[in-house]
């Protein structure tokens, strides 16, 4: 791979997509980046004592001042709190994709990096057999309904914020289904892609 190559991959919940992230992370040695860029972000405002929890629901909540913690400490003059957040958040992506290389799991860095010519986007999917089997084995409780709220949450937030479709095929350099194949084969069918990008971008 060469220096600073970055890879943003947007899932669906129940997908296996952090597992993937976190694969390829480990197979090019490099950082994944998911809440952590939140963390960071918030550090950055002053708000980096709140909770993590706290700070994701305020990250995808659009309906007011969001969690009464944070209104203190993230509210700028008459810039809405979440719209600040992501931001903030927007910005810590930018900074650290330009440190190296990494993989970034959501949070629309896709669409944050695009101008980025050494960024891969990738959508990882699944058949809803895959994540309710994913959902008895990995999330306890979680029902497909409760993963399928969750993906609705997450293209609400896309659009909101990036006016494109999560999920639309042409957001993407590739999209992977992983109920057809593992997730390591996964992880390196996504690495062989960006090999083959990066030995031959004339072709691509």
């Amino acid at each position: 791979m060469k220096e600073n190559t970055i890879i943003a991959i947007s899932r669906q919940y129940g997908s296996g997509g952090k597992e993937i992230s976190e694969i390829i992370a480990r197979k090019m040695g490099i950082r994944c980046y998911d809440r952590q860029v939140l963390y960071l972000a918030a550090q950055e405002i002053g708000a980096d004592h709140v909770s993590i929890d706290s700070i994701n629901r305020l990250a995808y909540s659009r309906s007011g001042i969001g969690d009464g913690a944070l209104t203190g400490v993230m509210g700028i003059g008459n810039i809405p709190v979440y719209n600040q957040m992501f931001l903030e958040q927007a910005k810590m992506i930018q900074k650290l994709a330009s440190m190296g290389s990494a993989v970034f799991l959501g949070r629309c860095a896709d669409y944050v990096l695009r101008e980025m010519s050494n960024c891969y986007t990738f959508f990882i999917y699944a058949d809803r057999e895959f994540k309710e089997n994913r959902a008895k084995e990995y999330y306890d409780s979680v029902s497909v309904k409760d993963l399928e709220k969750e993906d609705r949450n997450r293209a609400d937030y896309y659009k909101y914020y990036t006016g494109q479709q999560w999920g639309a095929c042409e957001n993407y350099d590739m999209m992977l289904n992983t109920s057809k194949l593992s997730l390591e084969d996964a992880s390196d069918l996504i690495l062989e892609y960006v090999a083959r990008r990066q030995k031959n971008p004339a072709q691509m």
